[in-house]
């Protein structure tokens, strides 16, 4: 029988090898983790241009969800993000919201919004359009977009109908500025 007590104590490995072996994979991890998360889950955004105010103003950052629509439709009043209908040849993301739904008869006349021949409350815009649009109705698998800004912004009344397959996701939460901190909804 062997006296534990008494046996020198083994010399451990060497440190240094698994030190820089454990921080490339916690760093390799992580960076997997922030990709996917930033490719399929959210995504933080700016706001490079006018086109949303007063809703959004310029350099607000905004979480723009990216999965809700994969179990359930977007919804009239969403405020949604998507890459441009390929014929404007742009390659930065929109971002405006979404007022016509597929099947919708959308309409601006005299200032207001009609959908299917009912005005439309939109206490979030900043002025009443100056323009005459449609009626039109929107696509199967299309929606309708305008800015918020609505005589200030190049939207659906100006390239038509956003094919359903561009969009990236809907803006969810505004993170700064500070002041400006919350909710979207």
């Amino acid at each position: 029988m062997i006296d534990s007590s008494s046996t020198p104590p083994r010399p451990s490995a060497p440190r240094g090898k698994g030190i820089l072996r454990e921080t490339v994979e916690t760093l390799g991890l992580s960076v997997l983790l922030a990709l996917g998360i930033r490719t399929f889950v959210a995504e933080a955004r700016y706001i490079p241009s006018g086109s949303m105010l007063p809703t959004l103003e310029i350099n607000d950052r905004l979480i723009i969800d990216k999965v809700s629509y994969d179990f359930g439709d977007p919804q009239r009043g969403d405020i949604v993000v998507f890459r441009p209908p390929d014929a404007l040849g742009q390659n930065e993301a929109f971002i405006k919201r979404l007022v016509g739904l597929p099947g919708d008869v959308i309409e601006v006349k005299n200032g207001q919004l009609y959908v299917d021949n009912e005005p439309q409350s939109e206490p979030y815009i900043a002025a009443k359009p100056d323009y005459q649009y449609g009626p039109v109705t929107v696509p199967d698998d299309s929606y309708l977009v305008l800015g918020d800004n609505r005589n200030k912004s190049f939207d659906s009344h100006y390239w038509g109908f956003l094919p359903a397959d561009h969009l990236i996701g809907r803006a969810v939460f505004r993170f700064w500025p500070p002041d400006r901190l919350g909710d979207l909804d």
